[in-house]
């Protein structure tokens, strides 16, 4: 789901001629980010609408009005209240959660099932908000165009050996660029999720007790250098530090 999202907002970003390069207090460090927000957002919607259309989501029962109420408060903390926020669960035996720039969230009856408390549910719902806040689907997406970009000067430039150099640079901005960026948007997002839970009430120690629920049901030996998410003992031991830095439990 986020995936198909990123690639519509890169097709976006691609052709946009605008773009800036800023200082984000909030995550200390420079974004580049290309394209505007009203965009993304309009193709936020058309994803969430196509999501409807094919996956039959439930919209209404007890398991809607649970998000809902957990979500609400992680909105107002995260000082997300000026959209039309919309929630939907989705039947899926794949544990997870996303949150769309527009102001979406649709969480999935396996994670559900797996959490064991709204604190542990706040802690996916804070974490995809903390991607929104920090614009990870733009920044992302504008990293690719880039790295399009230059792939293809670079392939025109080798002639011949275009081929080759535009898969050698293929592999190079995968794991040299756009996978480690990944991975920090991750960590990143992890910390302003917590953030948000502090700030609604709930408990941020839940964090750490649920992305180690989460490590138990993971089946995937994928080392983290190739992956787009860091391993779960880096996540635990980088969620710890922060809470123990702000004096949380």
């Amino acid at each position: 789901m986020t995936r198909r999202l990123t690639a519509l907002a890169a097709a976006l970003v691609a052709t946009s001629a605008l773009g800036a390069c800023a200082y984000n207090e909030t995550l200390g460090r420079n974004q580049l980010i290309l394209g505007d927000t009203a965009a993304i957002n309009q193709q936020s919607d058309a994803a969430w609408a196509e999501l409807l259309r094919t996956q039959n989501p439930t919209r209404s029962g007890p398991q809607v009005e649970r998000i809902r109420r957990v979500g609400d408060r992680l909105v107002r903390a995260a000082g997300l209240t000026n959209r039309a926020w919309d929630y939907a669960v989705f039947n899926s035996q794949s544990p997870n959660a996303f949150v769309l720039p527009s102001g979406k969230i649709g969480v999935t009856t396996s994670l559900l099932a797996l959490v064991q408390n709204d604190d542990q549910l706040a802690t996916v719902i804070g974490h995809e908000m903390g991607h929104v806040v920090a614009q990870h689907a733009a920044e992302r997406a504008s990293s690719a165009a880039l790295a399009n970009i230059g792939l293809s000067v670079a392939q025109g430039a080798a002639g011949s050996r275009g081929g080759t150099v535009g898969s050698l640079g293929t592999v190079a901005a995968q794991y040299g660029l756009l996978l480690p960026h990944s991975r920090r948007d991750e960590l990143e997002a992890d910390r302003l999720g917590v953030d948000y839970m502090a700030a609604a009430g709930f408990r941020p120690s839940q964090a750490v007790a649920l992305w180690r629920l989460m490590a138990q049901q993971r089946q995937s030996g994928q080392p983290e250098f190739a992956s787009t998410h860091p391993s779960d003992a880096t996540r635990i031991q980088a969620l710890e530090a922060y809470i123990d830095q702000r004096g949380w439990y």
